[in-house]
This record gives C-alpha cells, sequence and structure tokens, in this order.
C-alpha cells in the first residue's frame, strides 16, 4: 500500500512510454518494503527545464535521464558527482532536501554487464562505439578504465564523434570518425557496441551499420534491451558472432541509481526477472 508519505520516483524521456524502468523499480520498491511509487514521464525537448524545476517543487526523490535529455540536463542540476563530471551526461538525479545532484550509471552498469555475460577482460581489445550521445559518453569513459587498445567512436555526424573523443582523450587512445569511414576500420575491430536507439521497439527492423566487412568472430553489444535481440544482435548471432543484449546494462545501472536513492542494496534478480517477464 503507498501511503501519502511516499517517495516519488520517475524517469524523463522523449520517447518513454516504452520504459520498462516503472515496473522494475517498483518491483525493487516492493520487494524490499520501501514505500514509494516510480513513473515514466514524457518531457519534449523544449520543456526539460520546466519538468526539473517541477521535479524539485513536487519533492520527487529522484529520476532517471534518458534519451535526448541526459547532456541537455546539466546545467538545471545543483551538483555533479565526479564521474557525472567527467562524462559529461547524467542519467540519474538525486533531490537531497531539494538540492539536485547529477550521476551517471550508464557506463559502470554497462562494463559490468559486458564482463560478466560475455568478456571478462577487454584489456587490448579494439572497440567500434556506434554513436555520440549521452549514453556513448558513459560507455566509453567506463571503458577506457579497462585498458582496451582503442576505441573508435563513430557517428553520422563526424563532428559530435571527434568532440567526444577530444573530450576523454586523456582517459585513453580514442578516434572519432564518421560512420562511413567505418569500412576502413572493420577488419580490425574486437567488438561492436551500439549506443544509439536504432533498432528499438517499435522500429525492430532498423539497424545501426551493416555487420558486412567485419570478421564473423567478433562481439556485437546492442544497449537496447527492448526487443531482447534486436535485428543486429540476430545477424550477428547467425554469423557465428557472440552477443550481448541491452538487459543486464538496463538493470545494472538501475540497481546503481536505486541504491543511490534509497541507500539500500538493490535486488538485483528481482529487477532483472521482472524486466524479462515482460519481454517474453
Amino acid at each position: 500500500m503507498i501511503s501519502s508519505e511516499a517517495s516519488v520516483f520517475g524517469v524523463i524521456g522523449d520517447p518513454i512510454r516504452h520504459s520498462k524502468s516503472p515496473l522494475m523499480h517498483n518491483s525493487a520498491l516492493q520487494a524490499l518494503g520501501i514505500d514509494g511509487v516510480y513513473t515514466a514521464l514524457h518531457v519534449k525537448p523544449e520543456d526539460i527545464g520546466e519538468a526539473i524545476r517541477g521535479i524539485r517543487a513536487l519533492g520527487f526523490r529522484g529520476i532517471n535521464v534518458t534519451i535526448p535529455h541526459k547532456l541537455n540536463v546539466i546545467p538545471l542540476l545543483d551538483e555533479l558527482d565526479e564521474g557525472a563530471k567527467f562524462i559529461g551526461a547524467v542519467n540519474t538525479i538525486v533531490n537531497d532536501k531539494g538540492r539536485l545532484i547529477g550521476y551517471n550509471t550508464d557506463g559502470i552498469g554497462y562494463v559490468r554487464s559486458l564482463k560478466e555475460e560475455v568478456e571478462p577482460d577487454l584489456a587490448g581489445r579494439r572497440i567500434l562505439v556506434i554513436g555520440a550521445g549521452g549514453a556513448a559518453r558513459g560507455i566509453v569513459y567506463a571503458l577506457t578504465q579497462e585498458s582496451p587498445e582503442v576505441i573508435w567512436i563513430a557517428n553520422r555526424t563526424i563532428e559530435r564523434a571527434e568532440e567526444l573523443a577530444l573530450a576523454l582523450q586523456h582517459c585513453g587512445n580514442l578516434v572519432g570518425i564518421g560512420t562511413e569511414q567505418i569500412s576502413d576500420i572493420c577488419g580490425d575491430v574486437d567488438i561492436i557496441i551500439n549506443t544509439t536507439s536504432v533498432g528499438m521497439f517499435p522500429h525492430m527492423e532498423e539497424t545501426p551499420i551493416s555487420l558486412e566487412g567485419f570478421r564473423t568472430d567478433i562481439i556485437v553489444s546492442d544497449l537496447i534491451y527492448n526487443p531482447l535481440e534486436t535485428t543486429i544482435l540476430r545477424q550477428a548471432r547467425e554469423r557465428g558472432s557472440r552477443t550481448h543484449g541491452g538487459l543486464g546494462m538496463f538493470v545494472y545501472q538501475g540497481a546503481y541509481a536505486f541504491e543511490y536513492w534509497t541507500g539500500q542494496t538493490a535486488p538485483i534478480e528481482v529487477m532483472r526477472q521482472a524486466v524479462l517477464k515482460s519481454l517474453l
């Protein structure tokens, strides 16, 4: 039973109705007996300022931030933790008695999932990251902590890829390229990571890039968790490549956020099963 003193949490994005975050977090709150509720909030880019003022005024305990707000939300916050400041993107906000503090759990959640589920050692690997948005920033930063040989960041707008590579150049060997340049390096790639929304429900037939020219012994990873197997993951599996979907990252980034908000250890398996059941 939710009381009048319940803590309120949510996720803001555009689009957002497809999100499984409410299902996952409400399951976690219920499992731990926490008096709280989590909801999805559709916020258009032009309304982000009013939305954050509303979060503060309404006393939300915390929110997640997803596409396309992870960068634009930063000037509206009171403080960033060191990781979010370094990355330059926020996916979690904690409301500490009216003071809004931004965090980024995308990267640490993603790398934990990748290492546990498919490749425990990323040292010396040559990694191609597709996309240069908010999710990519956190993931690239976290990947640099694993000592890969090189990370190529490919984006349709090459300037955004180069900007991200430059921003994190002190962390490792990062190179920004345009998507049309992928064919020049595809034979050298060990791991492909799609950080874009291309292939997400309901446009599940789309793929961010073609796998033609890549070796078959690579790992193909996709941040998307709905569907569990995107078209590019299916194509990779059919070629004999190892694949890694976005469910693990989604669960772990959510678990870290949950712990920031509540101070309690997140019930990870409860969260995973709640999302998994909704997708099968």
